[in-house]
């Protein structure tokens, strides 16, 4: 996407370019974020378990943690695009915090707005103010977060070994490893493996892998030139042709329809 490796403000509509799926397949992403829920109802997984989503709720997803945020046509809302490595005081875990202080809602609105404004009318030191704003932001979220009310609840047996398997994946999507190495380097058997992570979250674990996979292929195939068989590689696969097997399998389209030149702009855009 365009504003990945930028400080940016962006609606919901445009963290997922226009395509459902960029949010609803399980991915992490190379910066944090910051989402605010302002209408609308869905689901999250995140941090290892399936999660209600609705209005005033705050999420906040660090670089490389696995999600995927389910949810209508008519949620919105807009979301702080934060770079790694910022020296903005941010948590080290992803939090999903359910506000319901309308003066605390407001404050959030009201910092994700202006800090919009900002970007939009591109006006002097600019981008010293969207810092600011963010850096408030930051502030919001970890004073919320130490707050009685948005202690996390103790989590069971299957939703400990979900959140340690989700964060396997996202370090190790690309390296075409089988369910038997994610139950290994955890140690527990697939079987058990895959019923405390569809517990925890609604989904196998294998289901779950296939999506961090397509959905990774998917990007490469619409914001990138690089051939098929290299994205194969880079994603682990023996050869280009179980790529292609495996992506029209889960997608229904091959990966030269999938690199329509109408899915590169507006994927770009």
């Amino acid at each position: 996407m365009l504003y990945d490796s930028q400080l940016s403000i962006l609606t919901l509509a445009q963290m997922s370019g226009g395509d459902a799926w960029r949010l609803a397949l399980a991915h992490d992403r190379p910066h944090h974020t910051l989402m605010w829920f302002t209408r609308g109802q869905g689901r999250i997984l995140l941090d290892g378990r399936m999660r209600g989503l609705g209005t005033h709720n705050a999420v906040f997803v660090p670089a490389r943690s696995l999600f995927a945020i389910e949810s209508g046509r008519q949620s919105l809302g807009l979301a702080a695009i934060i770079p790694d490595g910022t020296p903005l005081r941010l948590p080290d875990l992803p939090r999903h915090l359910r506000v319901r202080d309308v003066h605390v809602q407001a404050e959030l609105s009201a910092l994700l707005e202006a800090a919009q404004r900002e970007q939009s009318q591109a006006r002097p030191l600019a981008q010293d103010a969207l810092e600011a704003h963010v850096a408030l932001m930051s502030v919001w979220l970890r004073r919320q977060m130490i707050l009685e009310e948005h202690v996390p609840a103790k989590r069971n047996a299957a939703e400990r070994l979900s959140r340690q398997f989700t964060e396997l994946v996202s370090k190790h999507y690309m390296s075409g490893h089988t369910m038997t190495y994610y139950a290994q380097a955890l140690g527990v058997t697939p079987t058990h493996l895959s019923r405390a992570v569809k517990a925890a979250t609604g989904r196998t674990a294998a289901h779950i892998l296939t999506e961090r996979t397509v959905h990774a292929g998917r990007s490469l195939l619409e914001t990138t030139t690089h051939p098929a068989r290299n994205i194969a590689q880079h994603l682990g696969f023996g050869s280009a042709a179980y790529f292609t097997r495996f992506m029209q399998q889960h997608t229904g389209h091959s990966p030269s329809q999938l690199r329509a030149p109408t899915s590169v702009a507006r994927a770009v855009a």
